[in-house]
């Protein structure tokens, strides 16, 4: 079945997998802006000196993911701190993959992206204002991911 319309880019979960040192899958909760989704190819341009064309060839070499940012209103929660303090004293055993996933208006699995082998990069707090009311103290996430896969 096709659809007219794009999907709207407002319903989505984010989740952490399960490391193989805790029973579950932890949820982050629920997030405001997922941004930054997205992988590169870096080629590298090569010539044989004997070629009749007068161009370079383009072979495929590394491949990266981009980071991909995550911001959340602060809610009462340990995830963040706890997967970042196990970054800090473990290192690369720390490592999670992480699961982005958008539904559709149904709530449905419309498309999921797998961050593999993710880090926590950056954390940015909250702005504390005390002339507001109405804003929302909002935290930052920056995600360092080794691989991405995507599913639809």
């Amino acid at each position: 079945m096709s659809r007219e319309f794009p999907y709207n880019p407002f319903n989505f979960l984010v989740d952490i997998k399960n490391s193989g040192t805790s029973p579950t899958d932890v949820s982050l909760g629920g997030f405001a802006e997922v941004s930054g989704i997205g992988q590169e190819f870096v080629v590298a341009e090569y010539r044989n000196g004997n070629e009749k064309a007068n161009r370079v060839r383009k072979i495929p070499g590394l491949h990266k993911v981009s980071d991909v940012t995550l911001k959340r209103g602060v809610i009462k929660s340990k995830d963040f701190w706890d997967w970042m303090k196990a970054v800090r004293t473990q290192g690369a055993a720390a490592k999670r993959d992480v699961v982005i996933t958008m539904l559709d208006e149904a709530g449905k699995t419309v498309q999921k992206w797998t961050l593999t082998k993710v880090i926590p990069l950056k954390y940015t707090g909250p702005s504390l204002n005390a002339k507001g009311g109405t804003d929302v103290a909002m935290e930052e996430l920056v995600l360092s991911a080794e691989g991405i896969d995507s599913e639809s």
